[in-house]
């Protein structure tokens, strides 16, 4: 890319190539928490960036914001400043029958909307955007080993929260999606176009098909730390 990073702001020496991302800025500031020697090295524009290391290994934590858009900045800067690999530990609304609280969800794949932020990139040719295995793989590891309940499959990425409906989940659901979210597509079509290794973890925060209420992040807290402990194993390991 052309220009500079104009969102976050540090010297690339302040960020690892390990990179948790997550759109909420309290857990991010969860994770770090989980870090050994965690140090703020980015608030420019609310991007927090926190770096620290787990398992010995630099690892860095940063907010990528709700949706592509918001995401796909964050994502092309963590980049630019060296990320190799990054991991997403978000939230989504369970499309499966049985989907309780808590629960994990780690994707195979992400669709999303015709055009939106990953049509801004190709035009012409239908990506599908995937992670990488190897992380996959270490994400399944890392669940199995704290014992937790998780189910890998293909989510949906909307592009727009409200106009979600039980029209719109019922069909999700018949086509086969475990998930919807707002962010793993542009995760995945940007490492596949730029190069970096990515893949993501989710926590059921609510189950669109059973209509149960949706938590906020008080409430998922605890949930949250199990995951984060899920995801910093992968992340190291992989």
């Amino acid at each position: 890319m052309a220009i500079e990073p104009l969102h976050i702001k540090l010297k690339k020496s302040d960020l690892a190539e390990r990179v948790l991302v997550a759109g909420d800025p309290e857990r991010v500031k969860l994770v770090s928490e989980v870090l050994k020697d965690a140090r703020l090295v980015n608030s420019n524009r609310g991007f927090y960036v926190y770096t620290g290391f787990y398992n010995d290994k630099p690892v860095s934590v940063a907010c990528h914001g709700v949706g592509g858009p918001s995401a796909a900045i964050v994502f092309e800067e963590l980049y630019q400043y060296g990320a190799k690999v990054m991991i997403r530990l978000g939230t989504a609304g369970g499309l499966a029958p049985g989907q309780k609280y808590g629960d994990l969800v780690i994707p195979s794949s992400a669709a999303s909307n015709p055009g939106g932020t990953i049509g801004q990139y190709v035009k012409d040719i239908c990506l599908a955007p995937a992670p990488d295995h190897e992380l996959v793989s270490a994400l399944v590891k890392a669940a199995s080993k704290e014992g937790l309940q998780y189910k890998i499959g293909p989510v949906f990425s909307s592009d727009a929260f409200y106009a979600e409906d039980p029209g719109f989940a019922q069909r999700l659901s018949s086509l086969g999606f475990a998930a919807v979210e707002m962010e793993c597509a542009t995760l995945f079509a940007l490492g596949q176009i730029r190069g970096y290794r990515s893949a993501a973890l989710l926590m059921i925060s609510d189950n669109m098909i059973e209509r149960t209420t949706m938590l906020d992040a008080s409430q998922m807290k605890a949930y949250a730390q199990r995951a984060t402990k899920v995801a910093l194993e992968a992340l190291t390991s992989a």
